[in-house]
């Protein structure tokens, strides 16, 4: 127990933040095909064991290994929704109001309301006032566990396949080809500096298109540098919009994604690309979250992104002058004839050796202890400091 305290002056104390980063790669392998059965056609009953449906059907829980198994890791849902001012909203649709709930959800959390108290929608470019509205998203929600503290900025890769079909266990793959014959990659780019922080759930970046392919001879159907969604850092959330999923009429052409019966990519996910397919209108309308959302994870090339943690530390400064801190209120510090044990005559210093220091509350209640590596001799000729460091 101590018997002498030190108070820290206000030079002793500084607080310190380390951002500390990770980097996440989820292959889609995982995604869409590791833990399936052998089977051509993706149909229900050959379902993914790691992916999770429940039954509200209102989102689709991606896991890392089969969901039931104690080694799984939650890693994001899945989960598609419009706004109640699109021009698809109608009573007739599947799930219209759960859809239309989703959106809403997703929009008050991550943009927030006007002056009238109104939902906002979102913003292509993140302009409350003047940007182009999104009003039939894909919603990414990537679990705590992956993402940390935020996501951080300008690290966000997201590869979509946008070939004419899904040619995976199909005789093509190997023959220098991926699953997709073309590729659409997504991301932040820019966003270390240009960020906003114009949400209510922190800051986010603009995604971005870009002209990636495989062959890198076809133009984006929506072009080079586009807008595509929204990327929101500590929330975690990637908002698509869904103007992406919609193949190009020109002949010779499939760069956006291509629709077919059944949803995104179709429900089987294995469907030949036509022009005559499904528009990703009539998909939001007639097809269930669920089924969309199959559809579009069956549509995942990769995703790799760094996470962060964030450090927050206090450094305390622990001070022991030449005249401060020599002797020792340990009881054994004194043999029975009251005598210093470490002094082996009167004509020497007095010495102690620090072996712990405590942090006291101003009431001198012990709050934290730290150790040293090894005793510290101290004698009337000597000052130390010790830096002692609390993360949290």
């Amino acid at each position: 127990m101590a018997t002498s305290f030190k108070n820290f002056l206000n030079n002793d104390v500084t607080s310190t933040r380390t951002l500390l980063h990770e980097a996440i790669p989820i292959t889609g392998s995982i995604l869409s095909g590791t833990y399936n059965n052998p089977a051509v056609v993706y149909t229900a009953s050959n379902a993914d064991t790691n992916i999770k449906n429940f039954s509200h059907g209102l989102f689709q829980s991606v896991y890392d290994y089969p969901y039931l198994s104690s080694s799984a890791n939650h890693i994001f849902d899945i989960t598609l929704g419009y706004s109640n001012n699109s021009e698809l909203s109608a009573a007739a649709n599947v799930q219209n109001a759960d859809k239309i709930n989703i959106y809403n959800q997703m929009a008050q959390l991550l943009v927030g309301h006007d002056t009238n108290g109104n939902i906002r929608d979102f913003d292509e470019d993140g302009e409350h006032a003047s940007g182009t509205k999104v009003r039939e998203c894909v919603f990414v929600n990537f679990a705590r566990l992956l993402q940390k503290d935020e996501l951080k900025k300008g690290s966000f890769n997201l590869q979509l396949g946008v070939s004419g079909s899904f040619i995976s266990s199909s005789t093509e793959v190997g023959k220098d080809k991926t699953e997709f014959n073309e590729l659409m990659a997504i991301s932040d780019y820019g966003a270390a500096t240009s960020y906003k922080i114009n949400s209510p759930a922190g800051e986010y970046g603009i995604l971005y298109a870009t002209g990636a392919t495989t062959s890198g001879t076809k133009a984006l159907a929506s072009g080079y540098g586009t807008a595509v969604g929204l990327l929101y850092y500590q929330a975690g959330v990637a908002v698509l919009t869904a103007s992406i999923f919609q193949g190009k009429d020109n002949a010779g052409e499939t760069a956006g994604l291509a629709l077919c019966s059944g949803g995104i990519g179709g429900s089987d996910g294995v469907v030949a690309y036509t022009k005559e397919g499904l528009t990703i209108s009539n998909a939001l309308k007639s097809v269930s979250i669920s089924g969309s959302s199959d559809s579009f994870r069956h549509r995942f090339y990769d995703i790799d992104f760094n996470n962060t943690t964030e450090l927050n530390s206090t450094i305390y400064f622990c001070r022991a002058s030449h005249n401060e801190f020599n002797y020792s209120s340990n009881p054994t510090y004194i043999d029975s004839t009251s005598q210093i044990r470490v002094k082996n005559s009167s004509l020497d210093q007095p010495t102690s050796y620090i072996t712990t220091i405590g942090l006291y509350s101003a009431d001198n209640e012990l709050l934290a202890t730290a150790k040293v590596s090894e005793p510290l001799k101290k004698t009337p000729d000597t000052e130390l400091t010790l830096r002692v460091r609390l993360d949290y």
